[in-house]
């Protein structure tokens, strides 16, 4: 229980800190690509209405793609108070804000009622849960009968050379870019140490089947250096 506790108050510790800086060093390190990454974890979700919830929604740039795709409602959520509030401001003046409710919440115990939503986001935010199972059981509970769920996660890549490459740009220079911007080396050095304990993509897919997921699929995209999850509650 202390462990989940501790864990829960450092990811909210570390991402408040990092909030201004955080979108950028996620573009300059992925050179751009998460754009796109982003593009085609939404796409899963293009045909359902709305609501859609969005979570770990951080400054909500995933939660402004929903919206891009398909202008419906989506609730974001964040532990992390300070991610949200920095978010509205730097779309204050952008159309998608009208349709984004933000909630400061804890996605392990969500704050609303069974079958609310159509579908369901989480883009780089599974694996910095306490427990991620119990994110599942929540996300399932609050998605109504065919809703949909889409994850966008790291992974570790598997083509030789490659993964050697990618392993050394992860633990040298995303700290070192990382800590030059936002003054936090040590927030970046958790994000190859969490990336290292996720369960590798076949796992994290029978997570989601124990959970009470069905259809479920998932397949890499860039080399494997992330992968895109998806799953259907059934009726």
């Amino acid at each position: 229980m202390d462990e989940i506790k501790n864990k829960k108050v450092y990811v909210k510790e570390k991402f408040s800190r990092v909030t201004r800086r955080y979108d950028l060093v996620n573009t300059l390190g992925s050179f751009g690509i998460d754009h796109w990454w982003r593009y085609r974890t939404i796409k899963e979700l293009k045909r359902l209405p709305g609501p859609i919830l969005d979570l770990c929604a951080g400054t909500l740039t995933l939660a402004k793609e929903i919206v891009r795709q398909r202008p419906r409602q989506v609730v974001a959520l964040d532990i992390t108070y300070e991610m949200l509030a920095y978010g509205k401001v730097r779309l204050a003046r952008h159309p998608a804000l009208s349709f984004i409710t933000q909630v400061a919440g804890d996605a392990e115990s969500l704050p609303f009622k069974d079958d609310s939503f159509w579908g369901a986001s989480v883009a780089f935010g599974i694996r910095n849960l306490a427990n991620p199972e119990k994110g599942l059981a929540e996300i399932i509970r609050v998605l109504k009968p065919r809703g949909k769920l889409a994850v966008l996660e790291f992974s570790r890549p598997k083509v030789p050379i490659f993964k050697q490459v990618y392993h050394l740009y992860l633990n040298h220079f995303m700290p070192l870019l990382g800590g030059t911007l936002t003054g936090d080396e040590e927030a970046y050095q958790y994000l190859a140490k969490s990336i290292a304990k996720f369960p590798a993509p076949e796992e994290f897919a029978r997570m989601m089947q124990r959970a009470g997921f069905k259809e479920i699929k998932f397949y890499p995209l860039t080399f494997g250096i992330v992968t895109v999850y998806t799953g259907v509650k059934p009726l």
